[in-house]
């Protein structure tokens, strides 16, 4: 299920984004000769107008061929001095419109992202979302969560951030649906015994024994734990007018620190210092995107507009065989006033592609290594 879960989230990314490019081409006069989903080998295909729209065996991404956009398709063939050496079907081609149009077209996939991201988010927050409460304030649907679990503590191998305690016994006493200072104080009471918890995870129910020890929080060295961090959550849900508006707060401070984050790991990857633990690639998003949906329906919106605003940050990389790389050579292009020539443009997309491909399955790699 996950997997097919996954495979919609992806398609739904990957439609959005290369609506994108596919509306400003049409809008702009372009002659868009392709509208694929997935990647070559084709599996069929529907013509309508002059574009044809095809579905491809492999379903990691896809794409919008426009005539032109290369720069070595019939009629928009452009010689190492520039020059366009045949006639390019009446100024429909990438290459015949402006620097502006030309740029539109690669920066809409972008924007689409960011503005599906906005949606996804504004519905999940009118649909309703966990958010952490003080415990002095909740309602009667609160619920004790883990927010996260200190590696190598008792906690470790028994509970992941997400889980809900629904309760806790040990020495024949027994709290039921905790707060954080009632659990706190009931682990203080029972170190060194074993305590029983009754967790959710999910939709499924579990029963988990951890014995609390002093130590593991290294502020309070004395103090009886399991290595948790809890919070109080209950489900907010907002009117559709402020869950749009608080939406589109969300999406741009969201937007910023994904940037920040893959800025810094890309600065940590030129030193050598790249964590990839820090990095999924899609097997590993298969199994984050099954327990965001166990979570239910506006978990697996929040967790699709994440990895929406990824791609969206990762795209604009000026990296050949990005949307990035591609505006970088527009501007170069725009600078020298002349086209880069098709031979030595498609020389560096296709290294990007192969650099990406190589980075991907070494990030699958890594992935498939945390499941052994």
């Amino acid at each position: 299920m996950s997997i097919l879960i996954f495979l919609g989230v992806l398609f739904a990314l990957v439609l959005v984004h290369e609506l994108g490019h596919f509306a400003v081409a049409k809008w702009t006069g372009m002659r868009v000769d392709e509208f694929g989903i997935g990647f070559p080998p084709r599996l069929f295909g529907v013509r309508k107008g002059e574009t044809e729209y095809t579905l491809n065996l492999f379903p990691i991404g896809g794409f919008v061929r426009i005539f032109g956009e290369n720069g070595d398709e019939a009629g928009g063939e452009v010689n190492d001095d520039g020059a366009s050496s045949v006639p390019s079907d009446g100024g429909r081609s990438f290459t015949d419109k402006s620097r502006w149009a030309q740029a539109a077209v690669l920066v809409a996939g972008i924007t689409m992202n960011i503005l599906f991201a906005w949606l996804l988010i504004s519905a999940a927050f009118a649909m309703g979302v966990e958010t952490s409460v003080d415990e002095s304030e909740a309602g009667p649907g609160a619920r004790l969560v883990v927010l996260n679990v200190l590696p190598e503590s008792p906690a470790a191998s028994a509970l992941d951030a997400g889980d809900v305690i629904e309760s806790a016994s040990a020495g024949g006493e027994s709290i039921e649906s905790p707060t954080p200072s009632a659990f706190s104080e009931f682990i203080g009471r029972h170190g060194d015994e074993a305590v029983t918890l009754a967790y959710r995870r999910g939709s499924e129910r579990g029963i988990a024994e951890v014995t609390p020890k002093a130590g593991v929080v290294s502020a309070e060295a004395s103090r009886p734990a399991i290595g948790v961090s809890l919070s109080m959550v209950e489900k907010e849900r907002r009117a559709v007018g402020a869950a749009i508006v608080d939406g589109f707060t969300y999406t741009f401070t969201s937007l910023k620190e994904t940037a920040l984050g893959i800025g810094g790991l890309l600065y940590d990857a030129i030193r050598g210092r790249a964590d990839l633990s820090q990095v999924a690639g899609p097997v590993g998003i298969v199994g984050l995107v099954g327990q965001a949906s166990a979570y239910g329906l506006s978990a697996l919106l929040m967790f699709t507009a994440f990895i929406s605003l990824n791609l969206a940050v990762i795209n604009i990389l000026p990296f050949p065989a990005l949307d990035g790389g591609r505006l970088l050579f527009v501007a170069i292009e725009s600078v020298k006033g002349s086209p880069i020539p098709a031979r030595y443009a498609g020389i560096v997309n296709a290294i990007g592609f192969v650099l990406l491909i190589a980075l991907m399955v070494v990030i699958t790699v890594h992935d498939v290594s945390k499941l052994i």
